[in-house]
């Protein structure tokens, strides 16, 4: 596409933006004034919201919506919230915008930032793989917002994914909605703490292109962070540990050495190769097919949680509570 044509629908999407604006202007009142929305949706009112990005202003809920955090995409299908343009292909495939015509952006690697433009979005809910793109967004959408409510670096990580469903449900009129989901996430917390034994030793790993490897505390895709929401006893420790989506190159033998008690599972090809129709060999396997880890006690034992197999592409509050409930359904047991 010419760089003509590409500042032609930038510029036709921002006037277009401009003109709902000054016509939502034409009468004083105050900037939380209810609006009449359009039929078979909720009443619409100004709100004010602040993301990783700023503080924003919200007609809520808004009618055109682009939708590129993996972390919300189950949440705002199970609200039934209207989707112009996503990151379908990053989208679990028993979500409804992968067969309803959403408009297809493309993947975290090659966006195509046109079809956002195009889709004239009210709001961009952007975040986790897309943002390093928010600026560009922010650029070519002056009149939209752009929220980003990831979990931000240094912060509790379990309130993270609390704020960005509670904000969410501010957003979508869902609050509801969203209370409700905070208070099952807390309730698999309070369970699968009840349910731990601290003195029992538990490790992280993700498996990925037929290899397991080490998610380490607190830093591990996806793992990591249920340490410190559980407060789990590390079985090992690595100096130099990473976030990388396939963990960290570390022997079986060495996991082996440890030997957990309890193993936690990211399984990323259930996800990526299974969304992609790919055949790949699943963690179960994996774990239980290798000679170096038969006579560790998490596998003599099968004290072996996996979490749901989407997790890789859906990281939000809702995956974490199945997982916290799984964990609390494997220790409760192990204690019968």
């Amino acid at each position: 596409m010419s760089l003509r044509r590409f500042k032609t629908i930038a510029a036709a999407a921002a006037s277009g933006a401009l003109a709902l604006s000054l016509a939502a202007c034409g009468g004083s009142g105050p900037t939380t004034a209810t609006s009449t929305a359009p039929s078979g949706s909720a009443s619409a009112s100004t709100i004010e919201v602040e993301s990783n990005l700023g503080k924003h202003s919200i007609t809520a809920p808004p009618q055109n919506v682009v939708a590129l955090d993996n972390r919300t995409f189950s949440l705002l299908d199970s609200w039934g919230v209207k989707v112009k343009a996503g990151a379908v292909k990053l989208m679990r495939p028993d979500l409804s915008y992968k067969k309803d015509g959403t408009t297809d952006i493309g993947n975290h690697r090659e966006p195509n930032l046109e079809l956002i433009v195009a889709a004239q979005p009210d709001v961009v809910i952007s975040g986790q793989r897309f943002t390093q793109f928010n600026d560009e967004i922010k650029k070519l959408l002056p009149n939209a917002q752009v929220v980003d409510l990831s979990p931000r670096d240094g912060e509790d990580f379990a309130a993270e994914l609390k704020r960005q469903v509670t904000e969410m449900g501010r957003i979508f009129a869902k609050e509801a909605e969203a209370t409700k989901l905070v208070e099952d996430f807390d309730a698999a917390v309070a369970r699968a703490k009840a349910a731990y034994d601290p003195g029992q030793k538990v490790l992280g790993v993700i498996t990925s292109g037929g290899e397991i490897n080490f998610a380490a505390p607190t830093q591990g895709r996806s793992v990591g962070p249920a340490f410190d929401v559980l407060g789990l006893t590390p079985a090992l420790k690595v100096d130099g540990s990473s976030t990388n989506h396939e963990g960290d190159d570390v022997s079986v033998e060495a996991i082996a050495d440890a030997n957990p008690d309890w193993i936690l599972v990211l399984d990323r090809d259930a996800a990526v190769a299974a969304n992609n129709g790919e055949t790949y060999k699943p963690a179960n396997e994996l774990l239980k097919s290798s000679a170096a880890l038969q006579n560790v006690t998490a596998v003599k034992k099968d004290q072996i949680v996996y979490m749901p197999q989407y997790t890789y592409i859906d990281e939000g509050l809702t995956t974490y509570t199945e997982f916290f409930n799984a964990i609390a359904d494997a220790m409760e047991k192990a204690k019968a």
